[in-house]
């Protein structure tokens, strides 16, 4: 993976995943159990405990061990959760990545909430590293968008940072983005670029541009960085050769896993990909549950 250079841009604070990890999986709970597991409740005797193992059927890159292990204490404060694996690492069908010990009915009642969470940030993850395997040694890096599912933003960005990839603007709030609608509004680009600077003089500014012209216009402007929006392969080796160095470019719109080789070798020095948040296919996982000895 490419560097960002002096204008990469932000990444998931920890602290905000602290802060919102246990109300976000609350939330989850509450919604698939609402009144009571009747069926738990119907078949599973109140004392009995088990042992749950959680596998990954699927090669790939686990994410969300923290979300998962929280499913299973909130149901259970005195179950024991042990991490099995590692974070941010590829790895083949059937490693075991997550063990909990601990009443069966809360077991059960977890179960769904914690694999929901594991399969859908290890896929996002997964999708991450695959991305920026495909594009390894050509200079450029991978990064994501603010095409999130709502309310799981940070959790997704933290999942692609997991898989190798680079997290853009975490929000509308930490960088600008001078998009089309912005620029008409405006009055141009020139005029975008410079009450952006004016207005906030400490962020990094990005230019949405579809033409020659337009990226002359704002490598004149002083732009720093142009995303380059849906252009063909021949566009995008053009408007490397027009800017030239003097602005760094990032390719988006359009990119898939199997176009990326292709966009990489043009020389823009990212790519952004919505897919990696709103189109990650989940990793498969199962969990098995067996009564403790003695229970």
């Amino acid at each position: 993976m490419g560097s960002c250079g002096p204008i990469c841009w932000g990444s998931v604070p920890s602290t905000t995943l602290t802060d919102d990890v246990a109300a976000l999986v609350q939330r989850a709970l509450d919604e698939d159990l609402g009144p009571g597991d009747v069926t738990s409740e119907a078949t599973v005797p109140a004392s009995m405990r088990a042992r749950a193992v959680i596998t990954q059927k699927q090669d790939g890159v686990i994410y969300a061990l923290g979300p998962a292990a929280t499913a299973f204490a909130l149901l259970d404060p005195e179950a024991s959760i042990r991490r099995l694996t590692s974070e941010g690492e590829w790895q083949a069908a059937g490693t075991d990545v997550l063990s909990v010990e601990g009443s069966a009915r809360a077991l059960l009642a977890g179960e769904r909430t914690a694999i929901n969470f594991l399969a859908h940030l290890s896929g996002v993850a997964t999708l991450a590293a695959r991305c920026v395997r495909e594009i390894a040694g050509s200079g450029a890096t991978i990064i994501d968008t603010r095409k999130t599912t709502p309310g799981l933003r940070a959790l997704e960005k933290a999942a692609v940072a997991a898989g190798g990839a680079t997290n853009h603007r975490i929000g509308l709030y930490d960088a600008i983005l001078l998009k089309e609608n912005h620029i008409a509004v405006a009055g141009g680009i020139t005029a975008a670029v410079e009450a952006a600077r004016r207005a906030h003089p400490e962020l990094p500014i990005e230019v949405e541009v579809r033409s020659p012209a337009e990226i002359a216009e704002a490598i004149a402007a002083g732009a720093p960085r142009l995303l380059l929006d849906n252009m063909s392969i021949e566009e995008l080796r053009a408007a490397v050769a027009q800017a030239g160095g003097r602005a760094s470019l990032e390719a988006s719109g359009g990119v898939t896993v199997e176009t990326l080789k292709a966009v990489a070798s043009t020389g823009v020095q990212f790519i952004s990909l919505g897919a990696l948040t709103h189109s990650a296919p989940a990793l498969d996982l199962s969990m098995i549950l067996k009564p403790v000895s003695g229970a």
